[in-house]
């Protein structure tokens, strides 16, 4: 990727055409680059996964609102729950609840 020097939006690649070189041209600015020789990649980079932290935490379900709920998994009739607005506003949101059954911890949600 190559950026603008003048504004710093991200150039975009033009194929040669009717006798130009090809180019880098800035959609923002009036800025342009031609690329006069191959471009060869010298090294490739590999991106390292981050680790994700929970959105919701097992400290977060302890102190969640709690109903009667069956958990899929162990049939315990009891759960914590929040809700997110996952989807679009116009969509209902999306509860998530865990199992209050202290072997069983299950998460399942409901859209």
């Amino acid at each position: 990727m190559e950026f603008c020097p003048t504004c710093g939006t991200m150039l975009q690649y033009e194929l040669p055409h009717m006798g130009r070189p090809s180019r880098f041209f800035c959609p923002t600015c009036p800025y342009v680059c031609y690329i006069e020789n191959k471009v060869k990649i010298k090294k490739k980079m590999h991106l390292d996964k981050k680790d994700l932290e929970p959105v919701i935490t097992d400290d977060d379900m302890k102190n969640a609102s709690q109903t009667d709920a069956t958990c899929p998994k162990c049939g315990h009739g009891r759960a914590a729950y929040v809700q997110f607005q996952t989807r679009s506003a116009d969509e209902p949101a999306t509860i998530f609840y865990t199992c209050m059954n202290e072997t069983c911890r299950s998460t399942w949600r409901e859209d």
